[in-house]
């Protein structure tokens, strides 16, 4: 699943990309609102990419990880029934 949402988050950083080269190189010499446009909707991209490549999935069990503090650790494996 993590390459996944990696392959995701580069195809959409390269559109984000190749839609700000196109619109200022090419579209602008048409339409320059196009152009803004063009510019307005790559502005959004980066974000959502963000969110798409940190969001966890459903096999992914972020909860066991273990805190780093061997007492916490184990009063949580107490709770949990690991004990």
């Amino acid at each position: 699943m993590y390459a996944r949402r990696r392959h995701v988050y580069f195809a959409m950083m390269g559109t984000c990309i190749g839609l700000f080269v196109l619109a200022w190189a090419v579209v602008r010499l048409f339409s320059v609102p196009a152009a803004i446009g063009m510019c307005l909707l790559a502005m959004v991209i980066p974000p959502v990419a963000a969110i798409v490549a940190n969001r966890r999935g459903p096999d992914d069990r972020w909860w066991d990880d273990p805190s780093g503090d061997p007492q916490s650790d184990e009063w949580w494996d107490e709770l949990d029934g690991k004990k």
